[in-house]
């Protein structure tokens, strides 16, 4: 099969043999893979991670249990131990030994084939088209920010960020408050938002507002450098939640949260099964979000087209 190959920080298009099955596993064609902000991290280093690259996939089980069989599926990122205290309790994503899809000992999905345990795996609905398919495991790690936190009708929240993930974010939380307001640094891409709505601003146009105006903040930017505006613009009290992921070690002053009692909340995967509906009722646009997609064999104008300031969602077709 073909594979991008990702190895110190080089990409090269492979052949390798297709992957085998372990217990309780599918083998499944992969039809369209995204590029992630995670995925251009570990090329620069993040994870230290050598191999497949791609989490966000779509595919057809072309080998697996008779229920799953020539099914069309997306799957959860992480293939957790199931033994561990963290998996008895329920906190299968936090397992110790896990492996995690494309990013931490497991092939991913820039590749003809995956394989996926079947329990991870979650039926694409026909009023969900493949493309939009390829949002939903974006979405859920969106959705991750509702389960952790409620967020109150008067509270003001900030989205610092107007890339892939923090386009989800902000579509998403459109549905819950109406006191939002997205930063960025491309009108092009807060205009998408504007047209739904959703109030926006230039980031260098943060520093006239005051400081401390906000209850909630969301740092999706993919720069080090947003915790510092978070931890300035956050109200006393107030909560930050970090979705960003970076090879570039920041260095913060975290003085500001102790002083104002800051809580700093780490956000990571969320529920497949929650994210898939709002695709299938049509309340999270996404297609808009679509920057190209490329052949695998092309994979070097797709990641070129991916490294983009102006560009959003780069997704790979990985079948001919």
């Amino acid at each position: 099969m073909k594979a991008i190959w990702c190895e110190k920080g080089k990409l090269k298009l492979v052949e390798l043999p297709r992957p085998g099955r372990k217990k309780g596993e599918a083998l499944i064609r992969v039809l369209y893979a995204g590029i992630c902000n995670t995925d251009l991290e570990i090329i620069r280093g993040y994870m230290n991670f050598q191999g497949i690259l791609g989490h966000e996939f779509v595919g057809i089980v072309e080998k697996g249990s008779p229920q799953w069989q020539g099914k069309r599926v997306v799957g959860e990122i992480n293939l957790a131990c199931g033994r561990c205290e963290y998996c008895k309790k329920g906190l299968s994503r936090h397992c110790p030994h896990r492996e995690v899809l494309g990013i931490l000992k497991k092939p991913g999905a820039f590749a003809e084939y995956l394989t996926l345990p079947e329990k991870n795996l979650h039926l694409v609905p026909n009023s969900i088209s493949d493309l939009e398919a390829v949002f939903i495991e974006p979405l859920s790690a969106s959705l991750r920010i509702l389960d952790q936190l409620k967020i109150k009708k008067q509270e003001k929240v900030l989205i610092l960020g107007d890339g892939k993930l923090a386009q989800l974010i902000a579509r998403l939380l459109r549905l819950k408050t109406k006191n939002l307001l997205v930063a960025g640094r491309h009108q092009e891409k807060l205009a998408l938002l504007s047209r739904l709505g959703i109030p926006t601003i230039l980031e260098k146009e943060l520093t006239n507002l005051p400081k401390q105006s906000f209850e909630l903040v969301i740092e999706a930017s993919g720069n080090p450098a947003g915790l510092k505006t978070a931890l300035e613009l956050c109200k006393p009290l107030g909560n930050i939640v970090l979705k960003s992921t970076y090879a570039k070690k920041p260095k913060i002053d975290l003085s500001l949260a102790v002083v104002n009692e800051i809580k700093i909340i780490g956000s990571r995967c969320g529920d497949f099964a929650r994210a898939i509906p709002l695709l299938e009722k049509k309340k999270i646009p996404v297609k808009d979000l679509i920057s190209g997609i490329y052949p695998l064999e092309a994979y070097q104008r797709a990641f070129k087209k991916a490294w983009e300031r102006k560009s959003l969602k780069v997704i790979l077709k990985c079948q001919s």
